[in-house]
C-alpha cells in the first residue's frame, strides 16, 4: 500500500518517520559511485583502502546521503514530490562498509509557511542513519517544500 501523499499541514512538530525495512550497501555499488564520482582509494576497494585512514573500502559520504535520500522520498510521501530548500548540516560519523544495511529515523523539527511562496509551507527534517548495528553513520537537518492544502 502507497504511502498517503501529505499536504505542509499534515505535518506536526516531533512527528516522527522511519524507513521501511533497510537499503543494503553494497561493494560493487561504493566502487562504482566512486569510479563516477568520488575516485579515492579507499571508496574504490578494499585493498586499496587498506593502508587510509578508514583502513579497507568505506562509502562516499555522498553516496549515503543519496541512499538517505532515496529512503526519505519512500518514507515521506509529499504531494507533488519533495522540493529540496536547503542543507542545514550533514555530518557522516561512522563509515559505511560493503554489506551494511541503513536505515533512517526522521523527525520534523520545524514548521513555517514559506514567506515567498505562500502557498507553500518550508518542513526541516532532521534524520539519523543507522547501520544494522545501531551505530550511526549520518545524521543531517534538511528543508523541503510541501504544498498547503487547497482552499475549498
Amino acid at each position: 500500500m502507497a504511502a498517503k501523499e501529505m499536504y505542509f499541514d499534515d505535518f506536526q512538530l516531533g512527528q516522527k518517520f522511519h524507513s521501511k525495512g533497510g537499503v543494503k550497501v553494497t561493494a560493487q555499488e561504493i566502487t562504482e559511485f566512486a569510479q563516477k564520482y568520488d575516485p579515492q582509494p579507499f571508496h574504490l576497494d578494499e585493498a586499496a583502502g587498506k593502508s587510509t585512514f578508514f583502513q579497507g573500502q568505506a562509502a562516499s559520504g555522498w553516496l549515503t546521503a543519496a541512499l538517505v535520500m532515496r529512503m526519505r522520498v519512500e518514507t515521506i510521501t509529499v504531494v507533488g514530490g519533495m522540493i529540496g530548500a536547503g542543507v542545514e548540516e550533514i555530518r557522516w560519523t561512522e563509515p559505511v562498509r560493503p554489506n551494511d544495511v541503513l536505515r533512517t529515523d526522521t523527525e520534523v523539527v520545524g514548521l513555517r509557511v514559506s514567506k515567498s511562496r505562500p502557498q507553500y509551507g518550508l518542513v526541516t527534517i532532521y534524520t539519523l542513519v543507522l547501520n544494522q548495528n545501531d551505530k550511526v553513520v549520518m545524521k543531517s537537518t534538511v528543508n523541503f517544500l510541501a504544498p498547503l492544502k487547497p482552499q475549498s
